[in-house]
């Protein structure tokens, strides 16, 4: 598409203060937005847009407009307005879309100068734009993430990575040539319970690993409040569903399908495998050093499914086990004993890994690691560790290939469910599912219409 020529980022903003008081523009210039009082010029700044403005799309942003360093310039999102649901019933209404994303942004800073797209294209041929956060539904990721970086725009991209293997490799093979700072959402990475988990068993503290247990929650849960309205109605106004549907197949609409629950659809993501997969699978490859590599084997899959006719197609209960080449097991359910969360078993003790909790046993291998012990790469902020790799040149915590390699986990794995395996056999170095053609196909799959990975 053809978009308006835009001026350079450091000319926008210097037109946005000069012209205080032109339509569209702020009409209030705080001191901060000038560099006064110790704040950052605004031509110092890292100029952020949203893409995509639901509920987490639009939880990050805030941690954007927190920094000092950051103006968010735009929003994006194809639907202008809606309301988060809970059991059905509103929760908070006008809260979703990109009119609440943009009145936030200019509540936030006290002016009215954010702008707010429907279509991602026009915000990646804006020139006062340094940087992206990609928030839509997973079978978006890969292609606004390849036209963001080849656009030069730094990008911090919501996991789950992918919607396959295969746009997982195109996207990190893209931003590796395109040069871009990028950032995964994958923010356990910042967390110190499981860095510290991963120093610990990395340092050998709980001895030889017996095995590694990962505890998800079940899937197909009603995220919207809406799960029961699967008929086909009428496009809400102020909704672009097919920009929406994008690459995916093709589908009526119903509130069924929309605001989190396309989770449960294998068109749109991979159920909660995928979803929190994404974060736990990705500290396991870093707890075992295989951040750029992965297991060659996947067994002791199970699986329940939605009854025919159900219009969610992912796994409401599973268990898989995957092995990598030196013996290392993971076993993997969506009901463990200790809840969600990574349980490392060595023979000397063992560790639990969760969200705001570090449990290691015996007591007696808590202690401070000594200088010898392994350390891992430190982040306190997973938000300000992106603007960090973009205005100094430092590493992220969460690189694309770290995503990629810990996201094929999830997706082999829901490949072997859904095809019924017994086991499934990988080469991490070669990215090749072995003699077996039928899952092999699954690695890629076609998209709709014109949208195309190329």
């Amino acid at each position: 598409m053809t978009a308006p020529a835009a001026p350079s980022r450091r000319q926008f903003l210097r037109h946005c203060s000069a012209l205080g008081s032109v339509v569209g523009f702020p009409t209030f210039i705080p001191g901060s937005a000038l560099g006064k009082n110790g704040a950052v010029a605004p031509s110092n700044r890292t100029t952020l847009a949203l893409i995509g403005c639901g509920g987490r799309g639009t939880d990050v942003v805030k941690n954007f407009l927190q920094d000092e360093r950051v103006q968010v310039m735009a929003v994006c999102d194809v639907e202008k307005e809606s309301d988060r649901y809970n059991k059905g019933i509103i929760k908070k209404a006008g809260t979703l879309g990109r009119e609440p994303a943009r009145r936030l942004v200019d509540k936030s800073y006290g002016t009215q100068g954010c702008a707010a797209h429907e279509d991602f294209r026009e915000v990646l041929a804006r020139k006062d734009v340094d940087a992206v956060q990609i928030a839509t539904p997973d079978h978006w990721h890969a292609l606004i993430a390849v036209a963001a970086a080849r656009a030069g725009k730094h990008i911090y991209c919501e996991k789950p990575l992918s919607l396959t293997v295969a746009q997982g490799r195109f996207m990190s093979d893209v931003v590796r040539q395109s040069k871009i700072v990028w950032q995964t959402g994958s923010q356990q990475r910042s967390d110190i319970h499981f860095r510290m988990a991963c120093e610990y068993v990395r340092s050998g503290r709980i001895g030889k690993l017996k095995q590694i247990r990962v505890g998800l929650a079940s899937d197909n849960r009603d995220n919207n409040g809406c799960a029961s309205q699967t008929a086909p109605t009428p496009v809400p106004e102020g909704l672009n569903y097919d920009m929406w549907l994008g690459p995916a197949p093709d589908a009526p609409f119903c509130p069924a399908r929309l605001h989190s629950n396309w989770r449960w659809f294998f068109d749109y993501s991979g159920g909660n495998i995928t979803d929190f997969g994404a974060h736990h699978f990705d500290i396991v490859q870093w707890a075992l050093g295989k951040d750029e590599s992965g297991p060659v084997e996947f067994f002791d899959l199970k699986a329940t499914w939605p009854a025919p006719g159900s219009l969610y197609s992912t796994a409401p209960n599973f268990s898989f086990a995957y092995r990598y080449e030196d013996g290392t097991t993971v076993r993997v359910a969506d009901k463990q004993d200790f809840g969600s969360g990574i349980m490392y078993e060595g023979e000397n003790g063992s560790i639990l890994s969760m969200r705001g909790k570090l449990e290691i046993k015996p007591d007696s291998l808590r202690t401070p690691l000594a200088e010898n012990d392994v350390r891992l790469y430190e982040s306190k902020d997973h938000f300000r560790n992106f603007i960090d790799g973009i205005q100094d040149g430092a590493m992220t915590a969460a690189p694309i290939e770290y995503a990629h390699r810990s996201i094929t986990i999830a997706h082999l794995a829901n490949i072997a469910l859904r095809l019924n395996r017994n086991r499934l056999r990988w080469d991490p170095a070669k990215e090749q599912i072995l003699e077996d053609a039928e899952a092999s196909a699954m690695l890629t799959r076609p998209m709709r219409g014109p949208w195309q990975l190329v």
